[in-house]
């Protein structure tokens, strides 16, 4: 088993984790279920597998809390020099009554679908379901981008999880150097901070979330430094209907069309438009592991579909190789 992976199981009750032990296929684990009074249950890309049949105790819980770092705002928190994220759900007093062990992982090659693209300088929105593989994408992007392209990398990283917990970052971002965000509220004045104090050619985030994110992204792209980031949403279609990330793509306006142009166009008078330039450069749909959709003109691909059209991309594929 991977040493940084027996650092994780080291937090689970032993009866949890000789069942894990002896399971083939731990090394694909992906996260660890454990909350109060229900048995303990793991994920596997294949599906959920419930542990063993006794539940946790309150004793459990608190014995995993004690091993790990401090939990932030957004409760989470990690193992020292390591990955791994653990996050937790409190009662009402405030007491930790479930914790989610995700197993964090250096995957060489996760980003090869758009290693051309970051060798290029062009700005990446990577989006995709939970667990399919985008601060992993990340972490690689970080190395490609410090380590081949020799450029001068910042990570902001706001819950420790592309460089890992501890003041050392991990050693799969290679030679990127990583800001660390004190609240998650905090982390849209670190990416303006990061571009005004140490002089980025590329800027990694994970998670852009809120207007006030999208608006240092945009001041980021704006002063010429290259953007990798992640968003929530499975598609671009998510992020255009989302009021809140919808300016990650340029923005949308509505606009009134004469009557001429209406007939012309063979629409009504009343359209959605893209109000500005995106942010970004490409756009990634990961679909799953191996298999992402890729628009290369972003701009393209907003404006054909909110004029009802779609935005089909392009569809890279890993072989059984690793070659893409």
């Amino acid at each position: 088993i991977d040493p940084e992976l027996r650092l994780l199981l080291g937090l689970l009750p032993s009866r949890v984790r000789a069942v894990l032990e002896a399971r083939p296929d731990i090394e694909q684990l992906v996260e660890v279920v454990m909350d109060l009074g229900r048995p303990p249950s793991a994920r596997f890309p294949h599906g959920d597998v419930d542990l063993c049949p006794e539940p946790m105790t309150a004793q459990d819980l608190d014995t995993a809390v004690r091993q790990v770092g401090h939990f932030d705002g957004d409760n989470r928190a990690g193992i020292d020099s390591t990955l791994h994220r653990i996050s937790a759900i409190r009662n009402r007093g405030g007491r930790v009554v479930g914790l989610t062990c995700r197993v964090g992982r250096a995957v060489p090659g996760a980003a090869a679908l758009v290693r051309d693209l970051v060798l290029a300088g062009r700005s990446v929105l990577l989006l995709g379901r939970p667990g399919v593989g985008k601060t992993t994408a990340l972490r690689e992007v970080c190395r490609i981008a410090a380590d081949e392209a020799a450029r001068r990398v910042v990570v902001v990283d706001t819950s420790n999880e592309i460089g890992g917990d501890g003041d050392v970052p991990h050693p799969s971002i290679g030679g990127a150097r990583r800001m660390q965000v004190s609240r998650p509220e905090a982390q849209h004045a670190v990416m303006v901070e990061a571009v005004e104090n140490h002089m980025p050619q590329v800027v990694v985030i994970d998670e852009i979330s809120t207007l006030a994110e999208c608006g240092a992204a945009r001041t980021i792209a704006q002063r010429g430094v290259q953007l990798v980031a992640t968003a929530h949403g499975r598609q671009l279609d998510n992020v255009i209907k989302n009021p809140t990330l919808a300016d990650l793509v340029g923005g949308i306006q509505s606009v009134t069309l004469g009557d001429e142009e209406a007939k012309r166009r063979g629409v009504q008078k009343s359209i959605l438009e893209r109000a500005a330039p995106p942010t970004f450069d490409v756009a990634v749909e990961m679909e799953e592991r191996g298999r992402w959709r890729v628009h290369l003109d972003v701009a393209a691909a907003v404006d054909s579909l909110l004029a009802g059209g779609e935005a089909a991309g392009q569809v890279r594929l890993l072989d059984d190789s690793g070659e893409v």
